[in-house]
This record gives structure tokens, C-alpha cells and sequence, in this order.
């Protein structure tokens, strides 16, 4: 009798669960359906893809050497023969130090989401689905790094470890990570309570299948949707890093860096000098729209 009621509860829940693939497909078909229609994130995500297309062919579109400079070419004009961008402070080609640092703000700014997300979701998942004193160490010890603002804190941790590009990503990272951790607790912590989830609970599923199968595909989309919105926050906090000389050093080529060098010659060359900082303006705007329509495709209310 017991064997006939558990392969009649399995049965139930396989039944669940490709009705759940069902939904899950038409959902993401919606999904989009609705980001086509929305021309400015379809907009930014061109850009943004037009701009990674750039600095990941940097070598090949570059006119010049990113390194090679010379004094009786310093802050040339922009739309200078042979130097379309001008030049900067030391005569070296804007654009070819655009592009190849494109790939360092790039790299500096996308990293420490990517550790962010992997990290933050997985404490955060199982601080929501757990619970009790497993819960209350995680969340309380988000709680202290909120007692700080984001840019001292990075600049408190990069500057006691000490300026470079490795140093600068473990501390956007960390700081990072209490962000992401407490998007995902409450996530999780409305999914757990869901039926499908108290119903394979109940058919003896152990905890890790129930995270793996039910919870996972439920919450990864909006904290992904929340970490996609961080890259622009997090881009402008490496530039700004890079720029009070706590991140790259010279004479790397990033955009941060960039605004700090050329920020002497404003008054000579001020369109060759905001060059930096509008790739930084342009690129984090960009990001932060894409998240925007994402959140509202992925919004079933909207």
C-alpha cells in the first residue's frame, strides 16, 4: 500500500514538473517577447555589444602603439591627421589607449559581479532556504559590511591591500557580495514557502535536489537581473579606484587612470581630456538600462 502511494506521489510530481518546463518555456519565450519590443534596451545592448566587439578586437583596430609616446605630439587636437582621438599628455594615440583600456575598465568592472554573483548566490540561497542560526550568522554578518558606504569601503580594503588590478577586484568584490547575498535570501525565502516546493519536501526529496531542481530555476533570474545592474556601479567604483591610484598603474591604459592623467591638461585640450570619462558615462548607463529592461521583461506584471 505505502509503495503504491509513493509511486503514485512520484508520478504526481513528474507531472509537476513538465508542467513547470512548460511554463518555464513559455515564460522565457514572453521574456523576449517583451525585451523586442522595448527599442532602448535593444538600443544598449548594441552598444554595449559594439563596444566588446572593439576592445576585444583592440589590437587590430588600433592605429597605434597604447605605450609608445612623444613629446613634440603631446595633446594634439582631436581630428589631427593620423590621430583621429588627439593625443594624450605624453603624445600617445587616444583612441588606440581608448580601446585597450576599454579592456581593462571592461575586465575590472564585470570580474567582480561575476565572483559577486557566484559567492553572494550561494551563501544567500542557503541563508533563505535553511534558515534559523545558519540564517542569522549569514544575514548578520551582511548586516556590518551595510554600515559602510560602498565607495569608502572599497577604498578602505583596496587601500589596505595596496594599489593594483588584483588587489582593486578582491575589493569590489567583497564589496560586492552583501549586496547580492541579501537580494538572494529574500528571493529565496519566497520560494521555499511555494506548494511545489512543500510538495517535494513531502515526497522525501532531500534538500539539495529541492534546491537544485525547484529552487534554483526560480531564483537565479531576478538576482542575476539585480547583478546585471551592479556592473555599472561597479565600473565607475574600479575607474574611480584607478583614478585616486588605487587600481591600475601606469602606464596601463584604463579609463579611470586615463581621467586622472589627462585631467592636468583640461584647460589645453578639455575635449581630449573628458574622452575617458564619457566611455565610462556612455558604458555604465548602458549597463544600467540593460538591467532596467531586463527587470521589467522579466516582470510577469508587466
Amino acid at each position: 500500500m505505502s509503495t503504491t502511494i509513493t509511486t503514485a506521489a512520484e508520478a504526481e510530481l513528474a507531472v509537476q514538473a513538465r508542467q513547470a518546463v512548460a511554463r518555464s518555456e513559455g515564460y522565457w519565450a514572453g521574456v523576449w517577447k517583451r525585451l523586442r519590443r522595448d527599442p532602448v534596451t535593444i538600443a544598449c545592448a548594441a552598444i554595449l555589444l559594439l563596444m566588446l566587439l572593439a576592445i576585444v578586437f583592440a589590437p587590430l583596430l588600433s592605429p597605434h602603439d597604447p605605450y609608445q609616446g612623444s613629446m613634440i605630439r603631446r595633446l594634439k587636437a582631436i581630428g589631427t591627421p593620423n590621430y583621429p582621438l588627439g593625443t594624450d599628455e605624453l603624445g600617445r594615440d587616444i583612441l588606440t589607449r581608448l580601446l585597450h583600456g576599454g579592456r581593462l575598465s571592461w575586465f575590472m568592472g564585470i570580474l567582480p559581479v561575476v565572483f559577486a554573483f557566484a559567492i553572494g548566490s550561494t551563501l544567500g540561497i542557503l541563508a533563505g532556504f535553511v534558515g534559523g542560526k545558519v540564517n542569522m550568522a549569514i544575514m548578520r554578518t551582511t548586516d556590518i559590511f551595510y554600515a559602510f558606504p560602498s565607495v569608502l569601503l572599497a577604498v578602505a580594503i583596496s587601500g589596505a591591500l595596496g594599489a593594483g588590478i588584483f588587489n582593486a577586484i578582491l575589493a569590489l568584490t567583497l564589496v560586492f557580495i552583501p549586496q547580492i547575498i541579501r537580494v538572494a535570501e529574500s528571493v529565496t525565502q519566497g520560494v521555499r514557502s511555494l506548494d511545489f516546493v512543500d510538495a517535494a519536501r513531502a515526497s522525501g526529496a532531500s534538500g539539495f535536489t529541492i534546491v537544485r531542481v525547484h529552487v534554483l530555476g526560480n531564483v537565479l533570474g531576478p538576482i542575476f537581473v539585480y547583478a546585471t545592474s551592479l556592473i555599472s556601479v561597479c565600473m565607475i567604483l574600479a575607474s574611480g579606484l584607478s583614478f585616486l591610484g588605487l587600481g591600475t598603474k601606469p602606464p596601463e591604459p584604463e579609463w579611470g587612470l586615463m581621467l586622472n592623467t589627462l585631467r592636468t591638461a583640461i584647460y589645453v585640450q578639455p575635449w581630449v581630456a573628458v574622452l575617458p570619462g564619457l566611455c565610462i558615462f556612455v558604458t555604465s548607463i548602458c549597463f544600467n538600462l540593460l538591467a532596467d529592461g531586463l527587470r521589467q521583461a522579466m516582470d510577469v506584471k508587466g
